[in-house]
């Protein structure tokens, strides 16, 4: 089990700009060549950018308070046990239909969030592709989607993103390009438990999104692949397959690329 740690998560220490830069220099670059930022549109470079910006006040003003996005949405006392969803019950906004949660059980991470789309919030047309059935899709009265978790560090900074496997998250199995259309609909637009918390991941899912995109593609090609060569399985259920693609991630590295392209002139 992890125990709340208050001199890790929810820190008052505030890191230096500097000190940020170290840290981006210490660890394992981004592989920012998956992105091909000239080739996005400035729309969207400008919604990133946006976002960016919502990102780095979410976690400015939680740094004020000694906090951070993780911090926020750990049990207030008692212990924070591996696998426990919290906060408890999920989050999930009644308006847009999306939902999230966060928890804890991988190596090289502190816990990550887990985002989802229901049924209710998905754009018109979209349906599941054929699949098997577990008996928690039967009973439940509607279906959802996975569209990426992000990976936490310690002290409360995303690391990396990844797709997860239908058994992982006992979601309905959409394709990617279906997926990718519900990420404008993924908005955490509540109070509780905690207001920046729920813009930091909505603003996440803007600021990532060619790497969300591109890791969705890669996941449905990552389960074709396993079809072949494990045909005798139901590779949405088989439990040698967990992670379909995953992506590190550098929140300075990703907003200095958005900020270079922009003032490059990119259209």
């Amino acid at each position: 089990m992890l125990q709340r740690e208050p001199t890790v998560i929810g820190t008052t220490h505030r890191p230096t700009r500097q000190a940020v830069d170290r840290k981006v220099r210490r660890r394992k670059r981004q592989d920012l060549r998956t992105v091909e930022f000239r080739a996005l549109s400035r729309e969207q470079l400008e919604a990133m950018a946006e976002a960016a910006f919502e990102v780095l006040e979410c976690q400015r003003v939680l740094a004020k308070a000694g906090s951070n996005v993780v911090a926020e949405v750990l049990p207030r006392e008692g212990t924070f046990y591996e696998l426990a969803h919290c906060p408890a019950g999920d989050i999930y906004d009644q308006e847009s239909h999306a939902q999230y949660y966060y928890h804890a059980h991988r190596k090289g991470e502190h816990g990550h969030f887990h985002t989802f789309l229901r049924e209710a919030g998905m754009p018109p047309g979209i349906r599941p592709v054929e699949q098997s059935e577990t008996d928690t899709m039967k009973q439940r009265d509607d279906k959802l989607s996975h569209i990426v978790a992000i990976s936490m560090d310690r002290r409360g900074w995303p690391i990396g993103l990844f797709t997860t496997n239908r058994w992982v998250t006992t979601e309905n199995w959409y394709a990617a390009a279906d997926v990718c259309r519900m990420v404008d609909r993924f908005s955490i637009d509540l109070a509780r438990p905690s207001w920046a918390t729920n813009r930091w991941v909505t603003a996440m899912m803007q600021l990532f999104r060619p790497q969300i995109e591109t890791l969705l593609h890669q996941r449905d090609a990552k389960l074709v692949a396993w079809h072949k060569t494990h045909p005798d399985a139901d590779v949405f259920e088989d439990r040698r397959l967990d992670l379909p693609s995953q992506v590190k991630i550098s929140l300075d590295q990703q907003i200095r690329a958005v900020d270079a392209t922009l003032d490059s002139g990119a259209s």
